[in-house]
């Protein structure tokens, strides 16, 4: 199953950094980074089923 989500952040990454402009400063790919992060914890709270400490 990891492999999935793996697959499917690196989908979301390419897809990201593929888009012409999408790095024109600095900021933009710290913000890319941030966004697939926030996908793969959303994903892998999804996954268990108690609360996360």
């Amino acid at each position: 199953m990891s492999a999935v989500i793996l697959s499917m952040l690196y989908t979301v990454a390419r897809k990201l950094l593929s888009v012409p402009g999408v790095l024109p400063r600095r900021d933009t790919s710290r913000d890319a980074e941030l966004l697939v992060l926030r996908h793969e914890n959303a994903v892998l709270r999804r996954r268990l089923a108690g609360p996360v400490r």
